[in-house]
């Protein structure tokens, strides 16, 4: 499975699922959005993990699983048998890691491009079977992560993973389209890799870590106009086993959680629930059809909140909201508005996506082997 299609999916409605496996890793980057460290011990318990992928069936599955973190690879053997259980319903499995494994030491010195690394052992047995279990692997990468885990130890792990017939991709994040960092992160990509790996380009954001330091890159969408959520698209599974209809950090660590956002828990509800209550709801289907600012100007009833994620939390206690969505996106109706949304979402495939919710300027690096365009201001994007 290559990048670019299971970006490609992002806006249909549990079309996947996001799996946090653990929020310990043994790095600490100064923009992690989940606040992860190896002393923050914080995970579902795995037998109730097992169990909800175990739930799905042939008939009712996500298309896409997503194991993250955290560092997902701390937990090697889950990883696996999570990845086989949701490969034998027929879901697809991605898996996205900061390579820890790979620090210098952990992998033999070779040269770049096509050279041979070494015998696979030089990635801990665990691990490269856990790697070999997903469809697809990604690597996270950016001026954080290097400060940890250097450019060329990730370059020589994922040689070594393409070797094994995996699919990879690089997660990078940067400040945004005239980062020059990500301008030599992503020629060295193409110089290393012949355009043969793809890379999602996100923008940092103030969330986690980074939420004493980065700044908001967006403003607000006007009120009137409508500015669908594809990102409460995907269920999430919490580190507490909770599950969420949002992917927003501050979202996903808020307890309680707002009750429109609310799927349910591991440890009680199966996917077909989970996967009901996200496709059903009248409050999701208006979020991923208008958005929260134009739901709030529509019916809300109480003062709105600056930001456009804390706008649609604040809409879980508004019942003047939660009527008037029931009236629009209730029964039938409701569910054609909700496909609709979806696929005008995924009109421009993957590149659209990520012009709409990563670093517009780089979205043609989600397709593999994309040549090199101009960025919106005449600089070659590369």
């Amino acid at each position: 499975m290559e990048l670019a299609e299971l970006v490609a999916r992002r806006p249909f409605p549990a079309a996947g699922l996001l799996l946090g496996l653990t929020r310990r890793c043994p790095l600490s980057c100064a923009h992690c959005s989940t606040g992860s460290g190896l002393s923050t011990r914080q995970e579902p318990d795995g037998r109730q993990l097992e169990r909800f992928v175990g739930s799905f069936t042939a008939e009712n599955r996500p298309d896409v699983v997503m194991l993250t973190g955290g560092e997902p690879l701390l937990l090697p053997a889950l990883a696996e048998r999570l990845s086989t259980l949701a490969r034998s319903a027929g879901s697809r499995t991605a898996l996205l890691s900061g390579m820890f494994f790979a620090r210098s030491g952990a992998l033999p010195a070779g040269r770049s491009g096509t050279a041979r690394f070494g015998r696979r052992r030089s990635i801990p047995p665990a691990i490269l079977r856990a790697i070999r279990s997903v469809d697809h692997f990604s690597a996270s990468l950016d001026v954080h992560h290097e400060r940890e885990v250097s450019r060329a130890d990730v370059f020589r792990a994922l040689h070594l993973v393409r070797e094994e017939g995996v699919a990879v991709s690089l997660h990078l994040t940067g400040t945004g389209g005239s980062d020059p960092y990500l301008a030599d992160l992503t020629r060295a990509v193409e110089e290393e890799f012949g355009g043969q790996v793809p890379c999602l380009v996100n923008e940092v954001r103030p969330f986690g870590r980074a939420a004493s330091w980065a700044r908001a890159t967006r403003t607000g969408p006007d009120p009137a106009a409508a500015s669908p959520c594809s990102m409460a698209a995907w269920p999430v599974v919490a580190f507490d086993g909770r599950v969420l209809a949002c992917c927003n950090q501050d979202t996903v660590d808020r307890r309680p959680a707002p009750a429109h956002l609310d799927l349910g828990h591991i440890a009680e509800d199966d996917w077909a629930t989970v996967r009901r209550r996200a496709l059903e709801s009248p409050m999701l289907r208006m979020l991923r059809t208008v958005g929260p600012a134009h739901l709030a100007a529509r019916f809300g009833s109480g003062p709105r909140p600056g930001s456009y994620c804390d706008g649609c939390r604040a809409l879980g206690g508004d019942e003047a909201v939660a009527a008037g969505a029931r009236s629009v996106a209730g029964g039938a109706a409701g569910a054609l508005l909700d496909l609709t949304a979806a696929m005008r979402g995924s009109r421009e495939g993957a590149q659209g996506v990520v012009r709409r919710h990563g670093c517009a300027e780089y979205a043609p690096l989600v397709v593999t082997g994309e040549p090199a365009r101009p960025g919106t201001d005449g600089r070659d994007i590369r």
